[in-house]
């Protein structure tokens, strides 16, 4: 009997790879749903998990109606913003570290490494010292995170191009700026009223949740993810080497940017109404990568799904664990980093061999 080709045998190894990238991603899917529901459910004050759904379906078919009932109130008005900010926000963080992964080539890149997270901090900061709350604070953290991508950008151009080197090096560079000014603000800001806010929100919480925050951050959040996952393919080829890529007719200085202006756009969005959130977009690519693989066709879907349920989660944590809330980075960071081990364990292993 013939023994099949590599031709022959590509179409059914491709299938066989779909339908299991099909099936991870609806279990991520189930996942997720019970990740919000529990979260709907859960708290000080416990609404049956029946109860909780018939509640969203009655406000998503008739908003306008008057909340009266306290079961009510309290998943419409608070967990239920809460919970599609902080899944969102999951959704965000992950697809932009599975994007920066994928064009730096380098699996500890994370959106942190462009200073967008500090530059945003420092506008926060510098809102709350000022005493400026509502949108305006959202609008001058969402700018000066925008600006430090601009500063990234102006630094790491020599001769005309921006080559990966230069531009991780200009990321450190405005971060630690931005890091030493935010620190200069902690150090001035009255240790009575604005130091406590701005120490707090730098660790990041989901707390001040409500509709018009989540409908402030979600043109950003959602429109920033599908544009960049509508480059999937590009992400796939600049994901290549420099030389491979350009030979496949790609720009790679041009198409690289603006992967860098759209996560610029996701993490401004999600610190503007939550405050720095690490570890998301470096600890669920990985993970996403285990399950899907490393085609950002498969890639970044997945690390959406798998960054909002893991979010959601977190957030449900923070808020219950403790009679106070517990900030979401000392949480994502307690957890991130020993997965993070594990996964570089399990992905060094998987590179020798032992």
């Amino acid at each position: 009997m013939a023994t099949m080709t590599q031709e022959e045998t590509a179409p059914a190894v491709r299938r066989i790879q779909l339908a299991r990238q099909t099936l991870v991603f609806a279990l991520l899917l189930m996942l997720l749903v019970v990740a919000f529901t529990v979260s709907l459910c859960v708290g000080r004050f416990s609404v049956p998990a029946g109860r909780a759904l018939e509640l969203i379906w009655q406000g998503i078919s008739d908003p306008s109606r008057e909340l009266t009932a306290i079961d009510e109130r309290i998943v419409l008005l608070v967990r239920a913003p809460r919970v599609v900010l902080a899944a969102l926000a999951g959704a965000g963080l992950a697809i932009s570290g599975a994007g920066l992964q994928g064009v730096f080539r380098n699996p500890l890149v994370s959106p942190d490494i462009l200073g967008i997270s500090q530059g945003a901090a420092f506008g926060g900061a510098l809102a709350i010292m000022l005493g400026i709350w509502g949108f305006p604070l959202i609008a001058m953290v969402f700018l000066c995170g925008m600006a430090a991508v601009i500063l990234v950008g102006l630094l790491s151009r020599i001769n005309g191009r921006s080559e990966t080197v230069t531009v991780i090096l200009s990321g450190l560079v405005i971060s630690s700026m931005f890091s030493a000014v935010v620190s200069l603000l902690q150090f001035i800001a009255d240790p009575n009223t604005s130091l406590p806010a701005i120490v707090y929100w730098l660790m990041g919480s989901f707390a001040t949740a409500t509709w018009e925050r989540t409908l402030v951050a979600a043109p950003g959040l959602i429109l920033g993810s599908c544009f960049l996952w509508m480059l999937r393919f590009r992400l796939n080829i600049l994901s290549l080497d420099e030389a491979e890529a350009r030979s496949l007719g790609a720009n790679t200085i041009r198409e690289r940017w603006l992967v860098f202006c759209l996560i610029a756009v996701i993490v401004g969005s999600q610190v503007a109404v939550s405050g720095i959130i690490g570890w998301i977009g470096i600890v669920i690519p990985h993970a996403a990568r285990l399950l899907v693989g490393h085609d950002h066709r498969a890639l970044l879907p997945a690390a959406a799904v798998l960054g909002a349920g893991f979010m959601v989660c977190i957030d449900t944590l923070a808020r219950t664990a403790t009679a106070a809330e517990i900030p979401l980075g000392v949480i994502t960071a307690l957890v991130g980093a020993p997965i993070f081990a594990a996964l570089l364990r399990h992905h060094y292993r998987e590179r020798t061999g032992s």
